[in-house]
């Protein structure tokens, strides 16, 4: 087994998706495809079930991935020791946010690069609820993240920036809100929310303590998606002020002023622990504390 064959495998592990895997690495699928049969064959078991709508892990490729994940840190790390002492190489892969890549990604790695050019920065970005889950699962080296409630214990945090969660409305369909006499009807007024995620959390929490039962119209993955389902006027929906700074469809949405306030996002570098021993992450680290 070579190390390429690796890392395309546990890509693949994290995608779930041999499109995505393939466009991600440059490699073609059914050459994706080839390299997964080989690995079968040579291990004999089969790593993935996989039909017309869905690819999973099996129990064997839940296995072999661990194995994957402890070879390919060996690998980095002996790049690490026999690369020159002044020189750092090698690859740092992160994930975040679209959101994160244009307003806190730039200034730090436009730094990191200057100090660090000969690493190759390798950067996903997708649906920000799912950054811890992706550092859980070794798919990335760092994330930029929101602090949760309770960061697991394994996992390092640098804060970067707070950001409020706001409740939008769209401009053009202001019949959307069922109002009372004493403001927002939160039973009646359809709502637009997160799937999962911390947001969901904040507003379970706070509907569980009014003990509302909302009017829920849609749950949906992604802040961007749910400002732009709220900007056609399916509802209104909660998002962090700082993704709505950055979105197209800022000005076809408003923020509401008669909604509670709910605890904001403290958003930040977050890895594992142990992975502050690899020396790229370690500089960036290093990077972001002196922000």
């Amino acid at each position: 087994m070579d190390i390429r064959n690796l890392k395309l495998f546990r890509h693949l592990a994290g995608t779930l998706h041999f499109a995505r895997t393939s466009q991600a690495c440059y490699i073609t699928p059914s050459a994706l495809t080839r390299v997964i049969q080989r690995l079968e064959a040579e291990l004999d078991e089969t790593l993935f079930i996989r039909d017309n709508r869905s690819v999973e892990l099996t129990l064997a490729g839940i296995a072999f991935k661990k194995y994957a994940d402890d070879v390919l840190q060996r690998w980095d790390l002996l790049h690490d020791e026999l690369s020159s002492e002044d020189i750092l190489k090698g690859e740092l892969s992160l994930y975040c946010s679209v959101t994160a890549a244009y307003g806190i990604l730039p200034d730090l790695m436009a730094k990191y690069r200057k100090a660090y050019p000969n690493v190759r920065i390798h950067l996903e970005t997708g649906d920000a609820a799912k950054a811890l889950l992706k550092l859980s699962a070794q798919d990335a080296d760092i994330v930029i993240a929101a602090l949760p409630d309770l960061l697991p214990k394994e996992f390092a945090f640098h804060p970067l920036s707070r950001t409020p969660l706001v409740f939008i409305a769209p401009l053009q369909y202001p019949e959307i809100i069922i109002r009372t006499e004493t403001g927002i009807d939160w039973e009646q007024t359809p709502l637009i929310i997160p799937d999962h995620g911390l947001s969901r959390d904040r507003i379970d929490l706070w509907f569980a303590k009014e003990n509302f039962i909302p009017h829920i119209y849609s749950q949906v993955a992604g802040n961007e998606a749910i400002i732009v389902m709220v900007s056609l006027g399916c509802g209104i929906g909660l998002v962090p002020r700082m993704v709505l700074e950055k979105s197209p469809f800022l000005n076809r949405v408003k923020i509401l002023d008669e909604t509670p306030e709910l605890p904001p996002f403290v958003i930040g570098l977050c890895t594992r622990k142990k992975n502050l021993a690899n020396p790229r992450v370690k500089a960036l680290w290093s990077i972001a504390n002196e922000r």
